[in-house]
């Protein structure tokens, strides 16, 4: 099991709005939690999730990348979301195995 944290530095004034965006994205997804910052680097969200395999997140991300819709996304998220980069200045990808 791997845990992906994808931490962004939101523009001053956008991260609450871009964790609200992470959060109406994936709304049902257990594995998924959008988090902001209490201490620490001020702006920071955080969306981390949970897969079973790396070879999982692979599939994810060659999905993401193909630009093909999720069709669990609602329309009008999908539209938001492919503005997203607009919000925010840095990001980066955490990848950890939990030890068990």
């Amino acid at each position: 099991m791997y845990i992906i944290r994808e931490v962004f530095t939101a523009k001053p004034g956008q991260a609450s709005k871009l964790a609200k965006l992470f959060k109406r994205a994936f709304p049902a997804d257990p594995d998924t939690v959008v988090m902001t910052d209490m201490a620490g680097d001020y702006n920071t969200v955080v969306v981390e999730t949970r897969v079973k395999s790396l070879a999982e997140f692979e599939k994810q991300m060659q999905d993401y990348k193909s630009g093909k819709p999720d069709p669990a996304m609602d329309p009008k998220v999908a539209e938001e979301m492919s503005k997203y980069t607009e919000m925010y200045l840095t990001g980066r990808r955490e990848i950890f195995q939990i030890v068990e």
